[in-house]
């Protein structure tokens, strides 16, 4: 099923994820922003791998952090380019959705298809849903899926 106006007024998940976004370019400015995110103790978290059942539950402080570290190595290692560029925030500032890409499966991810490609991962402060039943597009088979 693909999103549509009454898919996304029924799930907040799946508004929030055609909200307005900020890419983060640089990967000094990727430093900063995990640094801000490890940061908000009081900020609950849920780690979602797409491709995998949306968690039920936020992550723990231990848990986000270490996915934090996992993410940020793999795309590192992965997106071997003098910029980042494939996380995108929703308030930089605030922040309480990031989707974040598969350096190997960029696709289109800044401009508009009718197959969309999928972030690998989305941090979100709200309870997720399966983003792959509103959102018609293929899940790529990812050896480091399951960070979380």
């Amino acid at each position: 099923m693909n999103a549509t106006p009454e898919t996304v007024k029924q799930h907040p998940f799946i508004e929030a994820y055609f909200g307005c976004f900020t890419g983060i370019r640089y990967w000094h400015r990727l430093d900063a922003f995990w640094e801000k995110l490890r940061h908000m103790t009081q900020t609950s978290w849920y780690l979602y791998s797409i491709g995998e059942p949306p968690p039920q539950t936020p992550s723990n402080t231990r848990q986000f952090n270490e996915s934090l570290a996992a993410i940020d190595a793999l795309l590192r290692k992965e997106h071997q380019e003098d910029y980042c560029g494939i996380v995108y925030v929703d308030n930089i500032d605030e922040p309480s959705y990031i989707k974040i890409y598969d350096p190997k499966h960029l696709g289109i991810v800044c401009g508009f298809s009718d197959v969309p490609t999928l972030p690998g991962w989305i941090l979100s402060t709200m309870p997720p849903c399966d983003i792959t039943e509103h959102i018609k597009a293929p899940v790529k088979d990812r050896w480091w899926q399951k960070i979380f």
